[in-house]
């Protein structure tokens, strides 16, 4: 994999912070084959999210809803999902060092 200053600068906000990074560009553009590497390479824990099912089988990873268990009724703030969901979330969350939305 040909590394370009926007990847090594990505790679490198993964590595060496605690920061939450959003990975985005068009198609072909090596998103996946970034989060593939990165996988394979860093010693972090990390989840792999994404939008769709497709986006979510190339990265190796699963989809928001999957992860948060996000009902498919809408969402409506200020309201619960339900009793002990919200602390299932923050748990599933935290066992991670990164969560990596693709």
């Amino acid at each position: 994999m040909e590394m370009n200053e926007e990847s090594i600068l990505a790679w490198n906000i993964i590595e060496k912070t605690n920061a939450n990074l959003f990975l985005t560009g068009k198609a072909g553009t090596g998103k996946t084959t970034f989060l593939k590497r990165l996988k394979e390479l860093s010693p972090k824990r990390m989840i792999v999210l994404a939008p769709t099912g497709i986006a979510a089988i190339n990265a190796g990873g699963m989809t928001i809803h999957s992860f948060f268990q996000l009902p498919f009724s809408p969402y409506v703030p200020g309201t619960t999902f339900g009793s002990g969901e919200t602390e299932t979330l923050i748990s599933s969350a935290s066992s991670s060092d990164n969560i990596i939305r693709s």
